[in-house]
């Protein structure tokens, strides 16, 4: 039997790392063209902490040291960037502003160490960052989902579940299916329609036990710690729906009340009007044109995508799909973010065009 040749993320990884450090021994990313540098770059993260890693952990990808963050930040200040908040790039932006480059540092759904890893280290430069909130999360009702499906197949040797009316059954008993069987049952489960994603997903952790709420709570701050960030003025906090789903995937009215909920919500609780705003996801699955729109409608300043890419003088025509550059677990080199403070990856990525909005 011919068994087809899959590449896997893995390998997916591998590949990028030899392209970027190939682009940074060759000093090409030196040779580009400024104009391709932009005005500046938005930075993703999710995670700071030093806890060790297993052998099984397809999330570390969300995780980054507070080594490597403070490094990130040290680099980016010897290269004369600034450091700047959102409300700020938003000025740079509108006013065409755009004699000194600029980074922000923003953080997506609130984990804990945001507060307990992070923010000491943004304390330490005075330098301002943002985290956007999915108001679900400080409630402790969120479904971080990722989570639960690595801690479902981290404990079982296999798991069988019906999967759109077939009986499947994966393997999990070694290392090598593990990572196997979580790459297959996530990208089939991010290709799903919200409700359908989250359903499957409580069906198998009640099946082994495993309390999403419970994950939602030990890794999220709550309410009296986020409003501890919220009186620090070096501190942005931004929407992020409601309960974290795609708005993509969601009819027209349901997305706006995901939106709608989750803003009220946070500016309820934090007693201040909340003016920016990232897609739950953010790639091009998860959020287009349409929701570009609806969530222009509330009145945001800025909306932050995860589509690749810097800040160019064009994005003022299209501040509610701002790209960003992921700070990412396995990527924790220098010689990576020096690569991507010259934006050749985004470049190439995106073919030579500035904007990437449709």
């Amino acid at each position: 039997m011919n068994i087809p040749f899959q590449i896997t993320d893995t390998m997916k990884t591998r590949l990028l790392k030899t392209v970027l450090k190939s682009i940074y021994y060759s000093g090409t990313h030196k040779l580009m063209s400024a104009d391709w540098q932009g005005a500046g770059l938005i930075y993703t993260m999710h995670r700071v902490n030093s806890q060790p890693v297993p052998a099984f952990a397809p999330n570390r990808i969300l995780t980054i040291t507070p080594q490597y963050l403070e490094d990130i930040i040290t680099q980016v200040l010897d290269q004369g960037l600034d450091v700047v908040s959102l409300d700020e790039a938003y000025r740079r932006l509108k006013e065409g502003e755009f004699d000194r480059r600029f980074v922000c540092f923003t953080f997506d759904d609130g984990y804990r160490d945001n507060l307990t890893c992070a923010y000491p280290i943004f304390k330490k430069f005075n330098l301002p960052f943002a985290i956007y909130i999915p108001s679900d999360y400080p409630d402790g009702d969120g479904e971080l989902w990722w989570v639960a499906l690595e801690k479902v197949i981290s404990k079982c040797h296999k798991i069988s579940i019906e999967i759109e009316g077939k009986n499947r059954t994966f393997s999990c008993a070694s290392i090598a299916e593990k990572w196997s069987t979580f790459n297959h049952m996530y990208w089939h489960l991010r290709g799903l329609d919200e409700e359908v994603l989250r359903a499957y997903i409580r069906k198998i952790c009640h099946q082994h036990d495993i309390d999403m709420a419970a994950i939602c709570r030990q890794s999220i701050m709550n309410w009296d710690e986020i409003r501890q960030l919220s009186d620090d003025p070096l501190v942005t906090l931004g929407a992020h729906n409601k309960g974290h789903y795609a708005l993509a995937k969601l009819g027209a009215t349901e997305a706006r009340r995901e939106i709608s909920e989750g803003l009220s919500k946070l500016q309820s609780e934090l007693g201040k009007k909340i003016e920016h705003y990232a897609y739950p996801y953010g790639d091009a699955t998860s959020a287009g044109p349409r929701d570009f729109e609806l969530a222009s409608e509330f009145g945001f300043k800025t909306g932050v995508t995860t589509r690749k890419g810097v800040l160019f003088k064009e994005h003022v025509e299209h501040l509610m799909a701002l790209p960003r550059v992921s700070l990412n677990g396995d990527y924790q080199s220098l010689k990576y973010n020096s690569v991507y403070l010259k934006g050749i990856p985004f470049a190439l990525l995106n073919r030579f065009k500035r904007l990437n909005v449709d």
